[in-house]
């Protein structure tokens, strides 16, 4: 199924194909089947090799369903700038500096039904309210492309919305909307009814604004008003999971179910009953957080161990997990490049293979023990099947993550059993002030305690370089280990050295890559900046006042496994290949007798005849950074093409790089 998935995505299959190769190798599945049932004696290896390629099949057809913009039906398929489109609000998303932002259904472009999602950007005012889940509205403003990353190692937030068949977005105001419904239509608009309700309730109470975001995110799976410096705390104390629901939350959830139900099993009918009604509440809960991909995940997983649990047969975790991943994956194939399933998941087959190894290791006699013991094994566990793919995407490993995990898992049970009891008091207007006001405490008391297990930096490794090719062999050597834990034979011995080499191998290839040298000029609006690097040695010539200012350069300085960085102010010329690269700055002098640069840099908008600059200079490449006038950039570029000169703009084109020798 994930290859199936890997294989959609990365090339172009046709919809129509993908479905004739599924149905006919479905329909041959079907067939072997009942060979191989009245031929029990005998295994073909036919059968499985079918198996495989159906699977993989079902793989390409979900992915090309589930991807709208395939759809004849696609609002692509009929837009035009002149036409009006209307939407319904789906999810609203945390709001950037200038603009609230949300994910739309675009459900008619004039008068054609059509499908499809975008983002809605409309300007921040505090005069007139946030719109709402399931609102109606129409716009006649253009739908825009989606601005991929423009500077090397940058997060590309364009692919990253495309994986949610998001590709398109509308910039507005407020009072550019028509409003053509207010009523709720979907289970959505009724889950942030209840939410809004929720919140309405607890406002009345003395919770500070941190404390009432915190209980947004561990009840309500909202965790759009978590503050900056509260995100920050909880990812460096290694408990952003905290605020995520996910499976740690759905977990707790699940057990305290399966207590308070527990009585059904002795009626008639009793443990389908229960089973059944623990499969409900958490589906209602999951709807109420907003079905995000978490929380899908999460009780997706619980309800296949609920069933698992209940049945009267042996069950194995591992075909448990792999059950619910392919469900999921059957209804939102994309979820497999979502970085919180695949840490869920990898927490999860670690702990249930890695937990009892640990465990071994030493048995306490006292029940105290025993459940401290069990949450560090678990943390542990969990720390190391997460580790590669988490120091791939964030670069950083917090060192005091078991202390956070032993102080705050047991306190999160009652944290969110507590939360729990206060919503549904606070809903039917019984909650009283002092519960209230004491679960305001102990919800300040663990921010308090992230806080400071965050303010340890000595603790906390940031800026770790680690790539793709480290991720894979870091799997092999923890999946060889882990075998090799298990049981030591002269076979496993050998799988595990083998492991290691291809490991230390992996960082060789990395250190020999990262040995590159080039000159790179960045895109930053309203500014300037140069890199050149020297193996790993980076020296930065830059306009601002502080590096600081550019949190872009982290990601380069990881990337490119930098370990020593200077900066210095900007030069008029620069050196590079034995060519040279001449920056024009706002004073407009380029006169030069005896100098011929290939490149030239135009920067803070100088006033210029460019004509006369390329007559006189004749340079092979024109460069137009972040610093300078859009009017001038439309200008420049009009008139380099009229040259045939090539134009090359950072803030389209992305980061100028000159590879050097």
């Amino acid at each position: 199924m994930v290859a199936g998935i890997l294989l959609a995505y990365f090339f172009a299959i046709p919809l129509a194909l993908s479905l004739y190769v599924s149905v006919s190798l479905l329909l041959l599945l079907g067939t072997s089947l009942f060979i191989s049932k009245r031929r029990r004696h005998i295994k073909p290896i036919w059968f499985g090799v079918i198996t495989l390629i159906t699977t993989i099949s079902i793989g390409v057809m979900v992915t090309n369903l589930n991807n709208q913009i395939l759809s004849p039906k696609h609002y692509s398929n009929f837009y035009s700038l002149e036409k009006p489109i209307t939407f319904r609000v789906r999810t609203i998303l945390k709001s950037g500096k200038y603009n609230d932002k949300y994910i739309i259904d675009i459900l008619k472009i004039e008068d054609w039904n059509v499908s499809g999602k975008a983002m809605l950007n409309i300007a921040k005012d505090s005069m007139r309210p946030i719109l709402s889940v399931d609102e109606i509205h129409m716009t006649t403003e253009a739908l825009q492309g989606i601005n991929g990353p423009v500077n090397p190692n940058q997060f590309d937030y364009k692919s990253y919305l495309e994986k949610q068949y998001v590709y398109d977005q509308i910039y507005t105001k407020r009072e550019r909307l028509i409003t053509m419904s207010n009523k709720k239509h979907t289970l959505f608009g009724y889950a942030d009814l209840l939410r809004k309700a929720i919140n309405a309730k607890l406002k009345r109470f003395d919770f500070t604004h941190n404390e009432l975001a915190v209980i947004n995110a561990l009840i309500l799976g909202q965790r759009q008003n978590i503050g900056k410096d509260i995100r920050t705390n909880y990812t460096n104390a290694g408990a952003i999971h905290i605020l995520a629901v996910s499976g740690l939350h759905i977990g707790i959830i699940f057990f305290l179910l399966n207590a308070i139900l527990y009585p059904l099993r002795y009626l008639k009918r009793g443990i389908p009953l229960q089973v059944g009604l623990i499969v409900l509440i958490l589906w209602s809960f999951a709807i109420v957080a907003g079905l995000s991909a978490s929380v899908t995940r999460a009780v997706t997983m619980f309800s296949i161990v609920a069933i698992g649990m209940h049945l009267k047969r042996p069950t194995n975790i591992y075909n448990t997990l792999a059950s619910s991943i392919l469900i999921l994956l059957l209804f939102k194939p994309m979820f497999l490049f979502d970085v919180g399933f695949q840490l869920s998941y990898l927490a999860v087959f670690s702990i249930v293979s890695i937990q009892p190894i640990l465990a071994r290791l030493w048995e306490p006699k006292y029940y105290i023990y025993k459940r401290f013991w069990e949450i560090v094994t678990v943390s542990i566990s969990a720390q190391i099947g997460v580790i590669p793919v988490s120091l791939f995407y964030f670069h950083q490993f917090p060192g005091l993550f078991i202390i956070s995990n032993i102080v705050i898992i047991p306190f999160l049970g009652m944290v969110l059993g507590f939360g729990l009891f206060i919503v549904a008091l606070a809903l039917i207007d019984c909650l009283p002030s002092f519960l209230a006001n004491l679960y305001g405490k102990l919800i300040g008391l663990m921010n308090n305690f992230v806080e400071w297990i965050a303010s340890q930096e000595h603790f906390l490794f940031k800026e770790i370089s680690f790539n793709g090719l480290q991720v894979v062999f870091s799997y092999l050597m923890i999946i060889a280990l882990v075998r090799f834990a298990t049981k030591q034979t002269y076979k496993r011995t050998c799988f595990a050295l083998i492991a290691l080499v291809f490991f230390q191998t992996a960082l060789i290839i990395t250190k020999y890559n990262s040995n590159e040298n080039c000159f790179t000029i960045f895109h930053k609006s309203k500014h300037t900046i140069i890199a050149n690097k020297t193996n790993s040695k980076l020296q930065i010539y830059s306009s601002l006042d502080s590096l600081n200012q550019y949190k872009m350069l982290s990601n380069y300085k990881v990337a490119n496994n930098v370990e020593l960085v200077t900066t210095d102010t900007l030069q008029s010329i620069y050196s590079i290949n034995s060519e040279h690269i001449l920056l024009i700055d706002s004073l407009g002098i380029y006169n030069l007798e005896t100098l011929k640069p290939k490149y030239v840099l135009l920067r803070n908008s100088p006033k210029i005849n460019l004509k006369r600059m390329i007559d006189v200079l004749n340079p092979e490449y024109v460069i137009a950074d972040g610093s300078n006038y859009k009017s001038y950039i439309r200008r420049w570029k009009a008139s380099c093409e009229k040259e045939k000169l090539p134009f090359h703009y950072t803030g389209e084109k992305g980061a100028f790089t000159i590879v050097l020798d």
